[in-house]
């Protein structure tokens, strides 16, 4: 077989043509089709699948740095709050020391006014005692006098009755002042 060399093929003594690394037309033309095919998938893939996936993907990232944002928000938000009700707080505290202040001076002031009214109506009871215990002495002392005045009508009808003389007078004094008592004239 003889081979000789044409160009970039080969040419057999039989009749036969041989190429190159078996690059034939017809695998040149299939090798071109399936290259653009795989370029024409590429793109509609790009457009029907990658893009989609990029801007779900986009969506997403956005969504997340949005989340981010309103949790720094809200953080700085709740650390704003924190410290206004840590304020509340102490001012509360302050409201109610000032609160149990105001209710132990108001009760100081009502047992002050309950001690003083107390003494007041001491001083009334004992102001009525002693009346009462004037009253009574100047009862006991007109019942004395009436007494008295008994007794001096009794020594009277005596003394008329016997014709006295200054000794039977100083005698039946004597004998009345012991009856009614010394005690009588003392107080």
């Amino acid at each position: 077989m003889l081979n000789t060399f044409v160009g970039s093929q080969f040419i057999l003594a039989a009749g036969e043509l041989e190429y190159l690394f078996d690059l034939t037309p017809q695998l040149l033309s299939d090798s071109l089709l399936t290259l653009l095919a795989v370029i024409v998938l590429f793109f509609c893939l790009s457009y029907f699948l990658f893009n989609p996936a990029r801007e779900m993907l986009r969506k997403r990232s956005e969504k997340i740095r949005d989340e981010l944002t309103e949790a720094k928000n809200s953080q700085e938000q709740a650390a704003a709050l924190k410290l206004e009700y840590e304020s509340k707080l102490k001012d509360i505290n302050k409201e109610a020391e000032a609160i149990l202040s105001e209710a132990r001076k108001k009760a100081l002031d009502n047992e002050a006014k309950i001690i003083a009214k107390a003494k007041e109506d001491a001083a009334g009871i004992i102001e009525h005692a002693h009346t009462e215990a004037e009253l009574e002495k100047k009862k006991i002392t007109d019942d004395v006098k009436k007494e008295m005045i008994s007794v001096a009508a009794v020594l009277a009808q005596k003394a008329v009755g016997a014709s006295m003389d200054y000794a039977i007078q100083d005698r039946l004094v004597e004998e009345t002042l012991k009856e009614i008592g010394d005690g009588t004239w003392l107080s």
